[in-house]
């Protein structure tokens, strides 16, 4: 993912800003790669520190990173919305 595309989702999600549904923040935290994605990135990015990498093989690795600084956005988010809204943050 390009800076510029990193800056527009920061931009698009607003991660500072707490203002998702409870229910919709805690379904977003849930959100997570499953184990056999996380094995297929840590495979990808050994090959990568080898200089390894297909073509195809990057366009993965840039896929897994690209969703991943989407979803850390969206769990950001989230987690503020449920600071927001938490009993304690009343007091």
């Amino acid at each position: 993912m390009s800076t510029a595309e990193a800056t527009i989702w920061d931009r698009l999600i607003l991660p500072e800003k707490g203002d998702v549904p409870e229910q919709t923040a805690r379904f977003l935290l849930t959100l997570d790669f499953t184990e056999q994605d996380r094995a297929r990135m840590n495979e990808l990015a050994a090959k990568a520190r080898e200089g390894g990498l297909s073509v195809e093989e990057t366009d993965e690795i840039d896929g897994y990173l690209h969703v991943g600084h989407t979803l850390a956005l969206m769990k950001s988010k989230a987690r503020r919305s449920l600071e927001r809204t938490s009993p304690a943050s009343s007091s």
